[in-house]
């Protein structure tokens, strides 16, 4: 379906000819889990959980139907550690994370940091939370490198 994935090599040839300019390479990325994922009840990578294991339905993104929250349990936990260990395979420098845009997603920006500091890669994470709340701010700031708001 999209080129970057021939060979099941996902965005690392991409990933590589962006390095070899001297650019570093970043992808956009949902909070959460893809509901498809969660329907099919798909295997978390490199564990015994589930989808479903790890899916919160109660928190999905206001304006993104392709996504469900994630619970903050091991299970949670080991979605976010494979997702952000085949973004380290891919070479990925810069992951900006949409849809935290509250204090109930907090749970789900640590999840992440947890994930990106388990990794040698050194990833910068930015957070966009359409939202201008300082408390957040406070937060969140010692487990994310940017914190972008609307205005």
């Amino acid at each position: 379906r999209y080129p970057s994935s021939k060979g099941g090599q996902g965005f690392k040839p991409l990933a590589d000819y962006v390095h070899k300019l001297g650019l570093k390479f970043g992808i956009h990325i949902m909070r959460g889990i893809p509901r498809v994922a969660t329907e099919k009840n798909l295997p978390i990578f490199k564990s015994n959980y589930t989808a479903k294991d790890a899916t919160d339905q109660s928190t999905p993104c206001s304006w993104c139907d392709d996504m469900w929250g994630v619970k903050n349990t091991s299970a949670g936990q080991a979605y976010y550690d494979s997702i952000i260990e085949l973004y380290n395979e891919w070479g990925v420098d810069f992951i900006k994370m949409d849809c935290a845009y509250g204090m109930p997603w907090v749970d789900e920006i640590e999840l992440v940091s947890r994930a990106i500091q388990k990794f040698p890669r050194e990833i910068v994470f930015s957070m966009s939370p359409t939202n201008r709340d300082p408390a957040l701010a406070e937060t969140v700031k010692s487990n994310v490198t940017m914190y972008r708001i609307n205005g």
